[in-house]
Formats: C-alpha cells, sequence, structure tokens
C-alpha cells in the first residue's frame, strides 16, 4: 500500500528535496509537486489524494487559505521553516508539523504516522460496513457483504465465497437469500446468489465474475439486466 502525495511548494529548491523524500519512501507515491495552490488543488480534484506536503507562506493563497478551499482534505503535513504556525496547523487536523530543513529520520516519523492513521481510518471505515456473521469450522467469522463475490450451494452445505477467501457453512440458500440485501445480491440459479457489483461480463447462459463463470437459469437474465441497471 501507498499513499498518494502532492507536493505545494512557492520554493524550487524545497520542492525539489521534498520531492526526493517521497519518492525514496516506500510508502508514498508522488502524484504531482506544485509552485501555487490553484495548481495543487485542480490535481487535487482530478485524482485520489491521500497526503499534501503544504507549504505555509505562500503568495497570493497561503496553505491555510489553501485547505479552506477545500471540499475533502486529505491528510495533512505542513512544512514551513517558522514555529509560529503549529498551533493553528493543529486547528486544521494537521498530522504533523514539519520545520525546514527536514532531517530524513523526522520526514519518516511524520510519514510512519501519516500511514499508521490511514490504516486506521480504513479499518474503521470497513467496521462500519454492512456485515453478516457466519459459522464456520466451529468459528464465528465477521463477513463484509462488499466483499462476497458469490454464494453457492454445495451439497448440505453454501460456500461463501469472498475476495480474501472461502469458507464453507452449515446453511440454506434461502437462509442466505433471506440475510443479504436485495439491492446488491440476486438468485440467479438454484445454487448460486451473486453481488451484483461483482459481475463483469453475462451473457444468456452465464454471469462472469473474474474468471469464474456463474450459470443463469433460463428465467433469470431478465432479472439481472434488471438489477445490473438500478444497482449504484
Amino acid at each position: 500500500m501507498k499513499l498518494n502525495c502532492v507536493v505545494v511548494d512557492d520554493s524550487s529548491i524545497q520542492r525539489t528535496i521534498i520531492a526526493k523524500l517521497v519518492n525514496n519512501h516506500p510508502g508514498l507515491h508522488l502524484i504531482g509537486d506544485f509552485s501555487n495552490a490553484i495548481e495543487a488543488k485542480s490535481c487535487i480534484s482530478l485524482n485520489n489524494i491521500d497526503l499534501i506536503f503544504l507549504d505555509i507562506e505562500m503568495p497570493v493563497i497561503n496553505g491555510f487559505d489553501f485547505l479552506d478551499g477545500l471540499k475533502s482534505k486529505p491528510q495533512i503535513i505542513f512544512i514551513t521553516s517558522k514555529a509560529e504556525y503549529a498551533l493553528k496547523a493543529f486547528d486544521y487536523d494537521a498530522t504533523d508539523y514539519l520545520q525546514k530543513p527536514i532531517a530524513v529520520d523526522r520526514f519518516n516519523a511524520s510519514v510512519k504516522r501519516a500511514i499508521d492513521m490511514h490504516l486506521l481510518k480504513k479499518e474503521v471505515k470497513e467496521e462500519e460496513g454492512e456485515h453478516i456473521f457466519i459459522k464456520s469450522n466451529l468459528k464465528k467469522l465477521k463477513i463484509f457483504t462488499s466483499k462476497i463475490k458469490w454464494i453457492e450451494a454445495f451439497g448440505d452445505y453454501v460456500r461463501v465465497v469472498t475476495e480474501d477467501d472461502s469458507n464453507l457453512v452449515l446453511s440454506t440458500m434461502k437462509s442466505f437469500e433471506n440475510d443479504l440485501s436485495k439491492d446488491k445480491f440476486i438468485r440467479v440459479h438454484k445454487s448460486y446468489i451473486i453481488n451484483i457489483d461483482k459481475v463483469e461480463r453475462f451473457n444468456s447462459k452465464f454471469a462472469e465474475i473474474g474468471i469464474t463463470k456463474i450459470p443463469l437459469s433460463r428465467n433469470k437474465k431478465e432479472d439481472l439486466v434488471k438489477a445490473l441497471s438500478t444497482s449504484s
């Protein structure tokens, strides 16, 4: 995993120094470096940016004004030559505040903090996601429904296939059909329930999820077309 970054600093020398630190760090991916807030804002609106290395004292639009103009704020690591802005910087929920000249070990510690915060937010987001509990191999497992690819009848069991693994559950297809959202899951065959969001292609006989072809019952193609057309 790498955090997508931009560097915003009106000093070409400082931008070069910070960009080099970013490019040398295995956990960062530099999307671009900019001399002013206007160019940076355009880039951020077009890309998924996780972290901004931001100078405060810049002409026309300073770092704080730049942040005030963003609808969605990535993590911010302020970089400045003055300590006097530190208190205000943390009013903006800054991940960190680095003073120039930047020591490599201090930079790396700051990046580690940003990566840890990114992972924590991701975990919290997943925890809040829709999920079900299944019992497999005497263990109770929490399965996020967004990760389920399909559910398959398997004798007296049901096989739940997710993006990460698959588990056999002593249950019925009807039980799963009742537990899952009708907006996201559809029974396309007596032996298969599929996640609509995972369907990549389909024809009159199969729905394809990755390299797997899921058989369609004769009367289910129309239901699948309707479900795909209304799915968000």
